[in-house]
């Protein structure tokens, strides 16, 4: 594929409620996780914004004041600029965009199920399913702070591996001539379903996650919001040149015990950008901190790179939580931030490492140039996604 700049990206998390903090923390090493929000009623740890998010002005029409809303607007208003350049520079019609999400507006039906038990049924009159709750109504408040774009506009839900997909969803659109930019990303809020639903399944940990540590019992979840603008050309800090796909439907919520599918969708991304297992230096690992992922996706990344240099393993969900929806763009952003930077970060909760997994996991961090690094994501069902980012030409 032709390789396509990265030229803007905006970010909110656990680790902070702007790009500027976010990335503060991760080049500090510095964990966002902390307890879960006590109306959960669940003893979890998870990665929830640390301030107050303002709420959305009544003047958006048909845009719901919704937690998942307020997430995105906080991204979106420091993106408003570039998009304005894009939109100047290509037309407004000519910029696409393309979000991913899992639980959309949970949060919001949640707490309008609440309402509706507390009054005999009523429903908040702010509320309805269409604008609150599908996972699309993110698209109608991208469209109007994004200064009105108009170009092709969907959301992709295939649950962890939604906004790494994306990136593939805005090479094909490129590709096609359909646009001339897209603004790609994720978000995701915390609600009771997955928090409680992950609990269910019995891969909940009550501590700070620890992904290839021997210490890793289990995930936690995070919410946030990840956007980037991918353009046919311009100047940025990276460059995104291959996307690798696999669906290897192994189990509904196990992944494939060798790292099939895993493997297979690293192997793509290095062909769709003709390079070699040789020309990478690092891979963001999906690294939830089960013991099954971090198993499973150590022998993919054994086998992708069996005779060639083993690259350093990142992985960075002790600092977010595993942010579902969010967490493909998340971790790209981080991994264009590396580039740019000329670091790894250190994977916190690693250290002491299991070194059955027999990886090169960063525990501390590293100054060292990255030429290109894969972004790997694994959802349930055996969605998978690699995303190769390279630095600038």
């Amino acid at each position: 594929m032709q390789p396509f700049p990265i030229t803007a990206m905006a970010l909110c998390n656990g680790m902070g409620d702007s790009t500027a903090a976010v990335l503060a923390a991760l080049r500090a090493g510095r964990s966002g996780l902390g307890p879960c929000p006590a109306e959960f009623e669940l003893d979890a740890v998870v990665g929830a914004i640390p301030t107050p998010l303002p709420p959305l002005p009544a003047s958006l029409g048909v845009v719901r004041d919704t937690r998942q809303a307020r997430i995105a607007a906080v991204a979106l208003a420091e993106l408003q600029a570039p998009l304005a350049r894009a939109s100047a520079r290509w037309g407004a019609h000519r910029v696409a965009i393309v979000l991913g999400t899992s639980t959309g507006g949970i949060e919001a039906s949640e707490t309008a199920y609440a309402h509706a038990h507390a009054h005999g049924g009523a429903l908040p009159p702010h509320y309805d399913v269409e604008h609150s709750h599908a996972l699309d109504a993110v698209l109608h408040l991208a469209r109007v702070l994004g200064g009105g774009l108009g170009g092709p506009a969907y959301v992709v839900s295939t649950a962890c591996s939604s906004s790494a997909k994306v990136f593939a969803s805005a090479q094909r659109l490129l590709a096609a001539d359909l646009c001339d930019a897209v603004l790609v990303g994720g978000v995701d809020s915390l609600c009771r379903l997955t928090v409680r639903g992950f609990a269910g399944l019995e891969v909940l940990s009550s501590k700070p996650c620890r992904p290839f540590s021997r210490e890793r019992a289990g995930i936690n979840i995070g919410e946030g919001a990840a956007l980037l603008l991918v353009e046919r050309t311009g100047e940025g800090p990276a460059r995104l040149l291959g996307v690798g796909e696999s669906s290897d439907a192994y189990h509904m919520t196990s992944p494939h015990p060798e790292g099939l599918g895993a493997r297979m969708a690293m192997e793509r991304a290095l062909q769709h950008a003709g390079l070699s297992a040789a020309d990478v230096d690092h891979v963001n690992a999906h690294g939830t901190g089960t013991k099954q992922n971090d198993s499973m996706e150590s022998a993919a990344i054994r086998a992708v790179f069996a005779g060639a240099r083993a690259p350093a393993v990142v992985a960075t969900k002790g600092y977010t939580g595993h942010m579902l929806g969010a967490a493909g763009a998340t971790e790209v952003a981080f991994v264009v931030d590396a580039i740019a930077g000329g670091y790894l970060p250190a994977s916190v909760g690693a250290d002491p490492l299991d070194d059955s997994l027999a990886v090169d996991v960063v525990t501390a961090r590293r100054d060292v140039p990255t030429r290109a690094a894969l972004s790997n994501s694994f959802a349930f069902g055996g969605s998978n996604c690699s995303v190769l980012v390279g630095g600038p030409a």
